[in-house]
């Protein structure tokens, strides 16, 4: 039997056989197989820091390798990260996280923390909300468990949540509801004030929440960076906060990450992770107590950076005829609208994503993959030159198309 016979007749989960491929993960194939062939691509679809990992965090993976701590560890991961990513939640932020109960363990990156979170408390017809536009990720996961995802639609209010949003969403089957700000893709934040009238609409109504936090650091002037952990116990009471070293740290590839939440959920979470994928890697685990108990300054060195990038690009952005963008207060995205230039036989954001890297080797990430048709992800977290060469194919585009 041929390869391809083989592939046509595998009996495919019904749980697998409803997820969809990552489009995000998809457009960094197409750079990486463009770039192979020695084509100049301008790669603005990546959701990945282009700075490499601080010093400081490679040095203490390679200290960690040389004592030989190499070995499993706890599920839950060492005491020496929980109580790195605790003592950094009580300093940085003031919040009043326990070291008497089992609420924190790590995980491999944040997407793990985001699915053992679900798969640990939905069932077969419970609701999940998930506002749009979203990360690729969240309906899948849902999806996979055998749950219905909910979507709310955002763009009345520029694509920030309110609790006014969530509360016409809640039906009696509703189960969960997931945010994220600072969001991929929008980088939309939002208010403090406004995510504790959110957690309360939760309370009200004895649902849970999770809080995912990968962007948390990345909160741009006037916005401020927030914390789920600050709220009240009785808010957090039906709370799991997802976090990572990713972004913050440049540490994607070390794929590690963790979550807070109430014990009783940690400890089911902690379950199912146990027959997946045991503990997180021991060495990126060092290296991630490291990144959380050192010096700050390298983040501050690269959110500068980040921002400086931002500035450029939302000018440039705003002079492309057809297009309007909702102002991105965090994470390294804008999310512009290009529903304006769409015509002829470009009539999908899909086709326009597929023009640019056809005509002008130029990658951004389709908005409906995250449930957001006519929109396109821009990413800056690449160098400024870089940057401004792709804004250029892309007016190119646009213009011709135009006219």
């Amino acid at each position: 039997m041929t390869t391809n016979a083989a592939a046509k007749t595998f009996p495919v989960s019904e749980a697998v056989g409803k997820m969809r491929p990552s489009s995000t993960l998809g457009a960094m194939q197409k750079a990486l197989t463009m770039r192979a062939t020695g084509v100049d691509v301008v790669d603005l679809g990546a959701g990945e820091p282009d700075f490499d990992t601080p010093e400081h965090i490679k040095q203490a993976a390679v200290e960690a390798l040389q004592a030989g701590k190499t070995k499993y560890t706890p599920t839950g991961g060492t005491r020496l990260l929980q109580e790195a990513i605790l003592d950094y939640y009580r300093r940085e932020f003031g919040a009043a996280v326990s070291y008497d109960f089992p609420e924190v363990m790590a995980t491999a990156g944040g997407k793990q923390a985001i699915f053992n979170a679900v798969l640990s408390l939905v069932n077969p017809g419970d609701e999940v909300l998930i506002p749009k536009p979203y990360w690729v990720t969240f309906p899948e996961i849902v999806t996979f468990a055998g749950a219905t995802p909910i979507f709310i639609e955002t763009e009345e209010t520029e694509f920030e949540l309110t609790a006014e949003q969530v509360e016409r969403a809640i039906t009696p089957r509703t189960k969960l509801i997931i945010i994220n700000s600072p969001s991929n893709p929008s980088g939309r934040v939002i208010e403090p004030r406004e995510f504790e009238r959110i957690l309360e609409v939760v309370a009200e109504h004895n649902i849970h929440a999770i809080s995912d936090e990968c962007y948390l650091r990345f909160a741009y002037a006037p916005a401020r960076v927030f914390t789920a952990a600050t709220l009240a116990p009785e808010l957090r009471a039906r709370l799991c906060i997802a976090g990572s070293f990713s972004k913050t740290y440049a540490m994607t590839g070390w794929r590690i990450g963790y979550s807070l939440a109430p014990a009783a959920w940690t400890k089911a979470m902690l379950k199912l992770q146990s027959h997946s994928t045991s503990n997180a890697t021991s060495i990126s685990q060092h290296a991630a107590a490291a990144a959380f108990n050192g010096e700050q300054s390298c983040v501050a060195r690269m959110l500068a950076e980040y921002e400086r990038r931002r500035e450029w690009l939302l000018g440039a952005l705003s002079e492309i005829p057809g297009w309007r963008c909702f102002q991105p207060e965090g994470a390294f995205y804008a999310f512009p609208d290009i529903r304006g230039c769409l015509r002829g036989e470009v009539r999908t954001s899909g086709d326009f994503a597929d023009k640019l890297i056809d005509e002008v080797q130029t990658v951004v990430t389709d908005g409906a993959g995250f449930g957001a048709e006519g929109f396109i992800r821009i990413s800056y977290a690449t160098s400024l030159e870089r940057l401004q060469e792709g804004v250029m194919r892309i007016k190119q585009v646009v213009e011709q198309m135009i006219g």
